[in-house]
């Protein structure tokens, strides 16, 4: 199979999957009936911007709506021309928030002022909202936050532990955003881009009861090595930012609906894969462990049905997602930092591991189009990954010690870039074994 044909494949397996995932294709089919009283919605994550878009096309036009989400810069859909929005959108920082996030999660609740029984709140939530959700604990500073965000982020944290830690030190998180509104029904309406989707770790739950605590927060902190300031510490030992608990009354009025997941998408793939005639196997929608580390079990999965020795018969392909984490190692002072995201290094796991074995290809890619904070959703393995690299003179060895997957296959013309997608199911990985 030639090189181009391969990864055009891969291509559309991955545009298969995001597809199941657009907010346009699975949002009406969730709508609540329009209440007797005014409908706000607010919402946050990547996808943000995209569900609204798709709420207020479904929304019956006779019936009252306002509201606002927040989104990723960037990340806002363009609006239909002629179309004037009733939901306003809002951009800020992600993964490390910033001002704009605190205005905007001061906005959201400000929009829920003065709502009763006989109106409705509908929150759509997707992955990034944590980042974009922020209002720090009193006491607690924006720098605080992003230093602490930053630290997180480098830790290899898996994805429950930080927004455990991000709920216990927000005003707006863990259920607290349901705390503005307490005498009107909420639906919540959530792409899921969490393993296990598990909707208290999505966006870190703004509405829905959180069964973490703060000693939760803090043993992982310690385990992390990440310091808080002394009030802070303080404050979680007293247990003073407990947030909202299964079981409380503020539920039950309460709805939530996963409109979009991980398995779903990596479905669609399949099926796709299928219709074209090939066999297609999902390994798992809740893979976590350091990406290049799980790219390295891929690669020994890969190469032992290349060779006719795995559980599944060439030509297949071998799909997976979930959120794996990128450990970041340190460096000497004169050493850049390297530059990538979790799809990146999942790949140079890959690319070392598969050993240029023939007949193999491989696509890992972030299904909200953004892989870290470059502008590449992943990136591609060849066969031939290797021998080009080392024709450039690029190392795998030092990209992979320097966490530099963008700098590794930028010169190779192997990333993936897609641009926003305006949806976020997580990690999206194909292996094409012919």
């Amino acid at each position: 199979m030639e090189n181009q044909a391969a990864i055009e494949l891969l291509d559309q397996l991955y545009r298969a999957a995001v597809a199941r995932a657009q907010p346009s294709q699975v949002l009406a089919s969730h709508l609540p009936e329009p209440p007797r009283g005014r409908t706000v919605v607010v919402g946050a994550g990547k996808a943000a911007g995209a569900m609204a878009q798709a709420f207020e096309a479904a929304w019956p036009e006779q019936a009252p709506l306002s509201g606002v989400v927040v989104t990723r810069y960037g990340h806002t859909p363009p609006q239909p021309a002629g179309v004037k929005p009733r939901i306003q959108v809002l951009e800020a920082s992600h993964p490390v928030p910033d001002e704009a996030g605190v205005r905007a999660s001061e906005q959201l609740v400000k929009a829920l002022q003065g709502l009763g029984p006989d109106d409705l709140v509908v929150c759509l939530i997707s992955g990034g909202g944590s980042a974009l959700l922020t209002w720090p604990q009193p006491g607690l500073s924006l720098a605080d936050k992003q230093a602490i965000n930053q630290a997180l982020l480098m830790s290899g944290a898996p994805i429950d532990e930080m927004n455990t830690v991000r709920k216990h030190l927000s005003r707006i998180k863990g259920g607290r955003l349901a705390l503005a509104c307490p005498h009107t029904p909420v639906v919540t309406l959530t792409i899921s881009d969490v393993p296990g989707d598990d909707p208290a770790v999505i966006a870190s739950g703004p509405t829905v009861p959180d069964p973490t605590t703060c000693a939760d927060a803090l043993a992982i902190l310690a385990r992390r090595d990440i310091a808080l300031p002394p009030a802070a510490h303080e404050a979680l030992r007293r247990g003073e930012w407990e947030t909202p608990k299964p079981g409380e009354a503020l539920w039950a009025s309460h709805r939530l609906s996963l409109i979009a997941t991980p398995l779903q998408s990596l479905q669609a793939a399949a099926q796709w894969a299928q219709s074209q005639g090939w066999a297609a196997h999902i390994l798992s929608d809740e893979l976590e462990g350091e990406s290049h580390d799980v790219g390295q079990v891929h690669a020994a999965l890969a190469r032992a049905v290349a060779q006719g020795q795995g559980a599944f018969q060439r030509p297949c392909v071998l799909l997976s997602g979930g959120e794996t984490t990128v450990t970041v190692k340190p460096q000497a002072a004169h050493v850049a930092r390297g530059r990538g995201g979790r799809a990146g290094e999942f790949c140079l796991g890959l690319a070392q591991g598969l050993r240029a074995q023939p007949g193999v290809w491989g696509l890992a890619a972030d299904t909200d189009g953004i892989d870290g904070v470059e502008h590449n959703a992943g990136a591609v393995v060849r066969p031939d990954t290797l021998a080009r690299a080392q024709a450039l003179g690029l190392s795998v060895h030092d990209h992979v010690r320097r966490n530099d997957s963008f700098g590794f296959f930028e010169p190779l013309g192997d990333l993936v870039v897609t641009g926003p997608t305006h949806t976020n199911v997580n990690d999206f990985r194909a292996v094409l074994i012919v």
